[in-house]
């Protein structure tokens, strides 16, 4: 039967050509955009995995730099640990030498005494980003990997560096405040390390403490920076914590901070009183941070060296004996950075691959088949042209009709 309310081939042709436009359109965004699955309504379970992944991706970048910037830490801190144990073994070379009596001992001590000097710069220069792994025994982590569970948790998992001590004199704790920590006190108007707005803060220095030639007392105050080493005088003087104290003030008055003020406290012996003066235009409290540490000449890892002398053949034969020793531990140090050091370039190295492994699996769950989407891309453009004539052909054949009626 033949109508001309519905043509129901008409009707046909437009469905199967509105399914491949449809199809058209998806076809020429997996083109443009390179991605079979764009976005959640493609395939919400593919989509929601592949970002996933793409975080986890993300991820990795930051442990790649991560682990980057450990690797070379470690290299600078291993680098200086094998130029001390070579400056060890030239002092070691040194001693050997001293042992026949008829030698220049005085010159020998000059030889070592320099080397000594040199051990200790290449100790203090051995940072990198503000990290020195060989004058402390700190232990550092560093971000390797990140390790998700089933249950999508994510934990991170870390390699552990050991610091090692090489410095003839270390930093101790820092001073406790309110309490003594190796002569050194310090108390303040609060319970933190800073002088309120017009408060006032004492450093104390133990009258009855020893202080030794070479250590160091070292106070940031204010973001400034200062310190002061004892000399031998001062070791030497009847009551070295006034002359300790003194030269801390001149110290810290040279980092001419505004509004700070250091004075000697006449009655009570080895005391500074330091005050803040500073107040806001709008009557806030400002406050002064002060941080303050004690290093002790020879308490470090290679402090022992300080005793190393030549001069007589008593002394030579005792550092013949604990050369080794010393040698020993920048040996072990060189060794242990060596070996962390490897680990994290072969985790490094780990992380690159498992990142570009998971880009490719990214890549197969969302990329488009180019070649499957080009030839899809032709069909789909003839089956348009012939839907196109078959709707023009239904769309003709109510026409006929008229036929019947002439």
């Amino acid at each position: 039967m033949s109508s001309i309310l519905t043509n129901t081939s008409a009707m046909v042709a437009l469905q199967t050509m509105k399914n491949i436009s449809m199809n058209l359109a998806k076809t020429t965004s997996d083109i443009s955009t390179g991605k079979n699955i764009a976005s959640a309504k493609d395939n919400a379970a593919v989509w929601a995995i592949s970002k996933t992944m793409e975080s986890d991706v993300a991820g990795f970048k930051g442990i790649s730099d991560s682990l980057a910037l450990g690797s070379t830490t470690i290299a600078v801190a291993r680098q200086a640990a094998e130029t001390v144990t070579k400056l060890l073994t030239d002092i070691k070379g040194k001693i050997v030498s001293a042992q026949e009596e008829n030698m220049d001992r005085d010159k020998l001590q000059t030889d070592i005494d320099a080397l000594k000097s040199q051990i200790d710069s290449v100790v203090g220069a051995a940072q990198f980003n503000g990290l020195n792994l060989v004058n402390n025994s700190t232990s550092v982590n560093i971000l390797s990997s990140l390790d998700r569970a089933s249950d999508g948790t994510v934990t991170a998992s870390q390699i552990t560096v050991t610091g090692q001590d090489l410095s003839t004199g270390g930093y101790v704790s820092k001073a406790v405040f309110g309490a003594t920590t190796n002569g050194v006190s310090a108390g303040f108007d609060t319970a933190g390390s800073f002088i309120d707005a017009a408060g006032t803060g004492t450093i104390a220095f133990d009258t009855a403490a020893t202080f030794a030639q070479g250590d160091r007392i070292s106070i940031s105050v204010a973001g400034k920076s200062t310190s002061y080493t004892v000399t031998a005088a001062d070791e030497a003087a009847t009551s070295p914590a006034d002359l300790v104290a003194v030269g801390l003030k001149k110290a810290i008055e040279g980092l001419n901070i505004t509004g700070l003020t250091v004075d000697y406290d006449q009655a009570t012996a080895g005391t500074l009183v330091i005050t803040n003066n500073t107040v806001s235009a709008a009557l806030v409290a400002k406050d002064i941070n002060v941080s303050l540490q004690f290093n002790n000449a020879g308490s470090g890892g290679l402090g022992a060296l300080d005793a190393i002398s030549v001069l007589t053949t008593p002394s030579a034969t005792t550092a013949l004996g604990n050369i080794d020793s010393l040698l020993d531990l920048a040996i072990s140090a060189a060794t242990e950075f060596g070996s962390v050091g490897s680990r994290i370039d072969i985790q490094k190295e780990f992380v690159g691959k498992l990142t570009d492994a998971m880009k490719a699996g990214i890549g197969s769950l969302v990329d488009a088949d180019m070649e499957e989407a080009s030839a899809r891309l032709q069909a789909l453009q003839v089956q348009q042209q012939l839907s196109t004539q078959a709707l023009s052909i239904a769309n003709q054949q109510p026409q006929s009709l008229l036929s019947l009626f002439r």
